[in-house]
């Protein structure tokens, strides 16, 4: 099948790799969002579609915007009997969508109709889902609310962290995407409308939302913790107000009168902090302009003291 890929992060790069190994399809065209500027010294960095495309030989398009006249035209010389669309990041046109002659469909991170937008991966873990996956959906003009082709499942572990449900997500749904592809060539796939009133959106990630605030449950908090790893990170602030990122946690059981963000207790690898309900075992941390470290390193330098309280400005 001809086949242009839309996608840009490394997830997509998951599906864009299935299809090129498959040896089935024929790709012909990649559209990644243009490079952008990154890190301290703002150096333009290729997009992972846009860097594994190129070494596969595929010819890149990195328009600004793809609903303009003129790059429909370039969609339109490819002639694509489909689009497959996975984190691209810009929303297609009516004039797109109707472009091939199987339209174009869509790898989504989540069970759909949960989590239709930005961070369906993030957002799963932050609020302690027990279970999430993939959804291949053909697109409409709408945001995620297109016909469902295909669902894989992934349980969500007390433990897992938002990159490692991405990984699998990342893996399964490239798996689902070939399997679907296969019965759209065939004529046997089955598509399910979405429950409207079942939706939730996963919107984009706010800066804000990095913060750990330490009067909410336990729970609550390690899940951010594990939400937000590998990235963006949560962080609080130390009694000296210097940034502390957190990466991993574990729930303890605690009973303690004392103010949510007290530093409980300082073990040999680790330290306990109180919360609005229980309390949290730090274990990974990441001191401002520090690599990260273990809370046994980082315990033994400057670190923390029972008694110290965290995320106060």
């Amino acid at each position: 099948m001809r086949i242009v890929f839309m996608g840009t992060p490394d997830f997509a790069v998951g599906s864009l790799m299935a299809l090129a190994e498959s040896g089935k399809h024929e790709i012909i065209g990649v559209v990644t969002q243009p490079d952008r500027p990154k890190g301290r010294g703002h150096q333009m960095l290729m997009t992972p579609v846009k860097e594994y495309a190129l070494s596969k030989g595929y010819t890149v398009y990195q328009p600004l915007k793809v609903k303009t006249p003129e790059f429909v035209q370039v969609l339109r010389e490819l002639q694509p009997e489909l689009i497959v669309v996975a984190a691209f990041g810009q929303l297609l046109s009516q004039e797109i969508l109707d472009l091939p002659r199987y339209g174009c469909i869509n790898v989504h991170a989540s069970l759909l109709p949960k989590y239709r937008g930005a961070a369906p991966i993030h957002y799963a873990v932050l609020n302690g889902e027990k279970e999430s996956g993939v959804t291949i959906m053909q697109m409409d003009i709408g945001m995620d609310t297109g016909d469902m082709l295909a669902k894989v499942a992934v349980p969500i572990s007390e433990e897992m962290t938002m990159g490692e449900l991405h990984d699998e997500l990342k893996v399964k749904g490239a798996q689902l995407l070939l399997e679907t592809i296969d019965s759209i060539a065939a004529g046997t796939v089955q598509a399910q409308k979405q429950e409207a009133s079942d939706a939730t959106y996963a919107s984009l990630l706010q800066r804000s939302m990095e913060k750990i605030d330490w009067h909410k449950d336990a729970v609550a908090v390690h899940n951010l913790i594990r939400g937000f790893n590998p990235a963006p990170g949560a962080f609080t602030k130390l009694p000296d107000g210097k940034n502390l990122k957190i990466w991993a946690s574990r729930v303890v059981a605690a009973e303690t009168a004392a103010q949510a963000g007290t530093v409980l207790s300082v073990g040999k690898k680790s330290f306990v902090v109180a919360c609005g309900s229980g309390a949290v075992e730090v274990l990974e941390v990441q001191p401002e302009s520090k690599k990260r470290m273990s809370a046994q390193v980082f315990c033994n330098g400057r670190g923390v003291h029972a008694g110290d309280v965290l995320g106060e400005e």
